[in-house]
């Protein structure tokens, strides 16, 4: 286990005439997708030095595959965007990270003042093809070893800043081998890719396919149709997607079907997952294998897996998290880090060679998480007598919509700016299409006003549009609080809860 160099140029020695890529129109062959990261990395290590930070902003596509393995094999860091975020968060990132380069699809009027934050932006599309086909080949993985920082991954922070998740080389390629593990890839599957590669979901999987000569489809966003299209006509074998993804391709394969007998494995994450749901996905891919997967971006991703769980969906089984995988081990801990027994509820904690360096420029906060080896992950659960993980509340009260996370104290932070607000709790709340919908209750200050729309509006010139809340509640005096005067989230969410199952439980 060397780079990110390792895997590319295995799939071209081993598999070079083999299709490898699609996306569109683009077929690539393994040994002209390696040829293409040598030509990307000759024209990086012409412009920047050793350890530099770049960033990608743009749509799924072949170019940013490239992109995600080229950038670390010649010794420099990845930095993918959410462009999803508001610009002021992508700014953050941008400014964070102290990126030289970005790389985007996005024009100039869309990028504002982002265009100021980076020493070069290069337009994705026929501005990266000049680029690359003029540049000179360049080794891949020459000087580059196992400890060096493959790039900077930007998850949601609970202080209203997001934090660069540092992960490395080590990291990627132990967790790609990890992969294996639940979903058996062989030179035979082709990986159907849905989710956004800003996202560690949408190329957690991307190493290991290159490894063993699987064929990676590359959709440029999820949308059911194109999905369902995509698997029937590039006869797709394996995928993953949040259950938000697997509930709009049930009803558009409702209304239109397609032979989809080709998918053999079917795996799923990052949000609740109800039973209902698992079980209406077993009835229409009866020959598919269900992969519960449970994981953290600082875990590059993978902590457990549930193999089967078509077979559990009708037990208990349904709302756990799986095992965890060969390779990572896992404990429940009480306050004082003490090892807890089956069944009772504590921290979960997680070791292994996929454990995150830390968090880029931000020593307290990765102090506060990573003790004696251990990644401690926030989330309370327990494990049953069989090893199985039971998650019972999330981290710092995140919410997980549409398989993004929210977490509430950065929303809280923007509604607190406004100045009519005396009080406010955002929480998640369930939602029929998104898993979790974001609500906040807000009490105003004495003799001021401030309507629903307002204090939504006022939040969306701070956040992406998926963290504004749906709904805004005006309480009156008070909201309602415990003892030692802590805002009890739980007792605003519950009557919202009240008679629901809370599905398996993902952090980003």
């Amino acid at each position: 286990m060397q780079s990110f160099a390792d895997p590319i140029e295995r799939a071209e020695r081993c598999f070079g005439d083999r299709e490898g890529v699609v996306a569109g129109e683009v077929r690539l062959s393994f040994g002209a997708f390696a040829e293409r990261c040598r030509r990307l990395a000759g024209w990086l290590l012409a412009r920047t030095q050793r350890g530099d930070r770049v960033a990608v902003l743009a749509a799924n596509s072949h170019q940013q595959l490239e992109l995600y393995c080229a950038v670390p094999a010649c010794g420099r860091l990845i930095v993918p965007l959410n462009g999803r975020h508001a610009l002021p968060e992508i700014a953050y990132a941008l400014r964070d990270s102290g990126a030289r380069l970005l790389f985007t699809d996005w024009s100039a009027a869309a990028l504002g003042e982002l265009a100021d934050l980076a020493s070069e932006i290069v337009p994705l599309g026929a501005g990266y093809e000049d680029r690359i086909a003029g540049a000179p080949r360049a080794a891949l993985g020459r000087g580059v070893g196992e400890d060096d920082l493959a790039g900077l991954f930007y998850t949601g922070g609970t202080t209203g800043a997001s934090k660069g998740v540092m992960l490395s080389q080590r990291n990627k390629l132990a967790d790609a081998l990890h992969l294996n593990t639940s979903v058996r890839l062989t030179q035979d599957d082709t990986w159907q890719v849905i989710s956004p590669m800003f996202h560690t979901a949408g190329t957690f999987h991307a190493l290991l396919c290159l490894w063993v000569g699987a064929r990676q489809v590359i959709l440029p966003g999820f949308e059911a149709r194109g999905v369902l299209d995509a698997i029937e006509r590039e006869r797709s074998s394996v995928m993953f997607g949040v259950p938000t993804m697997l509930s709009a391709m049930l009803e558009e394969q409702r209304a239109r079907e397609r032979d989809l007998s080709s998918l053999r494995l079917l795996g799923y994450g990052a949000a609740p997952a109800s039973s209902s749901l698992l079980r209406r996905v077993r009835d229409a891919l009866p020959r598919c294998e269900l992969v519960s997967m449970y994981g953290a971006t600082e875990l590059a991703p993978m902590a457990t897996t549930l193999e089967h769980m078509e077979r559990c969906v009708d037990d208990e089984r349904a709302l756990s998290a799986g095992r965890p995988i060969p390779g990572v081990r896992l404990r429940i801990l009480d306050a004082e880090g003490r090892e807890l027994g089956p069944r009772e509820v504590g921290e979960v904690a997680v070791a292994g060679p996929n454990v995150m360096r830390g968090y880029w420029n931000k020593a307290e906060q990765t102090a506060e998480v990573l003790r004696l080896g251990w990644y401690h992950t926030g989330d309370l659960g327990f494990l049953d007598e069989r090893g199985c993980l039971y998650l019972v509340d999330r981290a710092k009260d995140m919410i997980v919509s549409g398989g993004e996370n929210v977490y509430s104290s950065e929303v809280e932070e923007v509604l607190y700016r406004h100045p009519a607000v005396l009080e406010c709790a955002v929480f998640g709340v369930p939602d029929p299409h998104w898993g979790e919908a974001v609500r906040a209750a807000v009490v105003l200050r004495p003799g001021r006003s401030a309507s629903e729309d307002e204090l939504r509006e006022h939040c969306r010139r701070a956040l992406g549009g998926y963290k504004v809340p749906k709904a805004v509640d005006l309480h009156g005096d008070a909201l309602p609080k415990s003892g030692a005067g802590k805002i009890l989230k739980r007792a605003l969410r519950a009557p919202f809860w009240q008679g629901r199952e809370r599905g398996i439980h993902g952090s980003e």
